[in-house]
C-alpha cells in the first residue's frame, strides 16, 4: 500500500483489519449525468419564508453534476442581474423573477418548466 492510498479520513467509520492484504472499499459519492435540457422538470417558485422579509425565486428538480446546476445559476443570476446561490439541487435567485426565470429558461431549451 502507497503513502498516498493510505488517506484515513477516506476510512472513518470502518472497523480495524489484522489482515494485511485488506482493501478498503470506500463508497464514493457518485454523482448523477446532467439530462439534457429538455428532459429536466424543473420547477420556479417564489420564496418569501425564512428570508428575513425577502423575497427569493427557487428553481427545483435539476437533474446533474453540482458544477453544472452552478453553471446554470449563473446564468440565470448574471442574466436577472442579482444575486443568489446554486447549491443541494436548487438554484436560488434574489427577488420576484418568476416570469424571467421560466423565459430564460426555455430560452435555453428547458420545455418542462413550471
Amino acid at each position: 500500500m502507497k503513502i498516498k492510498d493510505n488517506d484515513w479520513k477516506q476510512r472513518l467509520g470502518m472497523v480495524y483489519s489484522t489482515n494485511p492484504d485488506f482493501n478498503y472499499e470506500t463508497e464514493g459519492n457518485e454523482e448523477q449525468e446532467t439530462l439534457p435540457p429538455t428532459q429536466q422538470k424543473l420547477r420556479v417558485n417564489i420564496e418569501r419564508k425564512n428570508r428575513g422579509g425577502k423575497v427569493a425565486t427557487i428553481v427545483t428538480g435539476f437533474v446533474g453534476t453540482e458544477e453544472d446546476l452552478k453553471a446554470l445559476g449563473k446564468s440565470l443570476k448574471t442574466r436577472c442581474g442579482v444575486g443568489g446561490s446554486a447549491k443541494e439541487g436548487e438554484i436560488i435567485v434574489q427577488g420576484d423573477f418568476k416570469t424571467r426565470v421560466i423565459e430564460l429558461l426555455k430560452q435555453d431549451g428547458y420545455t418542462q418548466t413550471k
